[in-house]
């Protein structure tokens, strides 16, 4: 059950729920920080997940019924520092003549600290103690920036078709990130080299020592 949020002081999180009638959220947000269900979540990414929530709830209302790699792409262009002003601009004309109050929503975007207020404050939970293997846990985290970095280029080249300023039939994107090692020689897979434990580098010092 959804604990009590209200009283007096209510974090930002807590308010933003009530507002938009987010019904569950605030279980989910501490079952994801806590691990209950499986794999932990960090606090920037549920700051992050909560925001694109926020969005998708707004574009709904304002009639729209996004999917989810629009909403990915949209609250990308609204928040990522290296996009530039004019594309921010013009995202935010789009949302604004479809009735989304963009202002008002940005403003309601929340960041990792309120995250973290609100679980720890208004929520009591505790992020539990974790012997989890940090090879493993970087491996998801670049695989995670890969995915959405393709989907980000996907997006890109979709719009720019769909306005014909570029000649493109059906695609497919593929992301490819490779480490060479300048002392062996191995030109790997960043995650293959990371779960595999490295490269062929103690098998190239072997080979020369015989």
């Amino acid at each position: 059950m959804e604990s009590d949020d209200s009283g007096e002081t209510r974090s930002k999180v807590a308010r933003i729920i009530a507002a938009y009638d987010l019904e569950g959220m605030g279980d989910r947000l501490v079952a994801r920080w806590t691990g209950a269900d499986g794999e932990r979540t960090s606090l920037r990414d549920l700051a992050d997940d909560f925001n694109r929530e926020l969005l998708r709830t707004a574009m709904r209302e304002a009639g729209r019924n996004p999917m989810e790699r629009v909403v990915e792409q949209t609250y990308e262009t609204l928040t990522a520092a290296d996009v530039s002003e004019g594309r921010k601009a013009e995202v935010r004309n789009e949302l604004s003549r479809d009735g989304v109050d963009v202002d008002a929503l940005c403003q309601d975007f929340v960041s990792h600290q309120s995250m973290h207020t609100y679980l720890t404050t208004v929520r009591d939970a505790t992020a539990p103690s974790t012997d989890a293997d940090p090879v493993e846990t970087d491996v998801r985290t670049i695989q995670r920036l890969l995915g959405r970095t393709a989907t980000v280029a996907e997006d890109t080249l979709e719009r720019h078709r769909n306005a014909d300023r570029v000649d493109l039939g059906d695609f497919d994107v593929f992301l490819d990130l490779r480490v060479l090692c300048h002392r062996c020689g191995t030109d790997r897979d960043v995650v293959a080299l990371l779960e595999n434990g490295g490269c062929a580098c103690d098998e190239s010092v072997e080979a020369s020592a015989d």
